[in-house]
């Protein structure tokens, strides 16, 4: 990690650009640093193992920003651009050029952060016509997307299962906390119920070939409605994590339109789906994707409530989103 900090303050400066920005913001996640410049977005991958994702190794960092780069013009070629290595020459900093390399960035189209569906959402500024527009781009993409025997193994009954029951057992401790007994108690028997009387159906999607490696993460904040429509910041650290049913992606957007209180918007969104992939099987299965796509973000939030790192005002707010979330799973049971 010791060369981090140095990389992120020579990144900090304009002058290491070639495009010499007016100003640079540093945005941070739990995994990366994201550098923004107004024309362009650089994105540093931290040396972290976070368990799912293991970026430890300069070699992996570079992997990965390779995979990004590959996966996410799947869905929004124009932004993604190429890697670019970050090298230290007679001891300065430098993006791109000749010199010791010592770390990568994927460089991007900056997007504007105001043409976000998650921004425009609350100001309801999405229409029936933009949500068709993203379900169409998403069943084109869906009907071209990789399957391989490998890839339909993570839409098996067993699988899913051993996805459920991790959720349940990683979400006993927050019970009475983000979550009470008797949501949980009744949000796992429906789960229960429902894979074990669908077998018949959850085989049925594996035969049709509707397991694809798909973009894994597709949530409002995620959606660029600007010049057209781009899906971007798909899954690249752990491709178990995109492998799934085409039905579990859409009920993963349709679920976050949901929880902006646009129900409309989300129906219109899945009936679009429905027409342009023909895929008739899909409404049968959305209620538990929903409800399974709504949980994990529970717990994705609960497990935020035990980061030391996170002040407790804004620990409030995050248990009010896990407690929104599995109310939001319940609802569809």
């Amino acid at each position: 990690m010791s060369k981090a900090p140095a990389i992120v303050e020579a990144l900090l400066k304009p002058e290491t650009y070639a495009h010499h920005p007016q100003k640079v913001e540093l945005v941070q996640t739990q995994m990366s640093f994201l550098f923004l410049t107004g024309d362009y977005a650089y994105k540093v991958k931290k040396p972290v193992d976070l368990g799912y994702l293991d970026y430890t190794t300069l070699e992996k960092r570079r992997f990965f920003c390779r995979q990004e780069i590959e996966l996410n013009r799947r869905l929004c070629p124009e932004a993604y651009l190429e890697v670019m290595p970050i090298v230290n020459r007679r001891g300065q900093i430098h993006l791109g050029g000749e010199g010791e390399i010592v770390e990568y960035a994927v460089k991007m189209k900056q997007l504007p952060a105001d043409r976000m569906m998650d921004k425009l959402l609350p100001q309801n500024l999405v229409t029936v016509d933009m949500v068709a527009g993203v379900a169409e781009k998403l069943a084109a993409f869906h009907s071209k997307a990789k399957t391989s025997p490998e890839i339909s193994s993570y839409g098996r009954l067993e699988t899913i299962k051993i996805n459920t029951d991790e959720n349940f057992a990683q979400t006993e401790k927050y019970i009475a906390i983000s979550i009470p007994s008797n949501k949980y108690n009744k949000i796992k028997a429906y789960t229960d119920n429902f894979l074990e009387s669908n077998k018949s159906l959850f085989d049925k999607r594996v035969k049709d070939g509707k397991i694809k490696d798909c973009h894994g993460d597709l949530h409002a904040a995620h959606v660029c409605l600007a010049n057209g429509i781009c899906i971007y910041d798909c899954i690249e650290f752990n491709d178990r994590f995109r492998y799934g049913d085409v039905a579990s992606e859409v009920a993963f957007l349709a679920m976050d339109l949901d929880r902006f209180r646009h129900a409309e918007l989300s129906q219109a969104f899945v009936n679009a789906y429905v027409h342009f992939s023909r895929d008739k099987e899909l409404p049968q299965l959305l209620n538990f994707y929903k409800c399974y796509r709504a949980y994990v973000r529970g717990k994705v939030s609960s497990f935020m409530l035990d980061d030391p790192y996170i002040v407790a005002e804004e620990k409030t707010g995050i248990l009010a989103a896990a407690r929104r979330y599995f109310e939001l799973a319940e609802s569809y049971i």
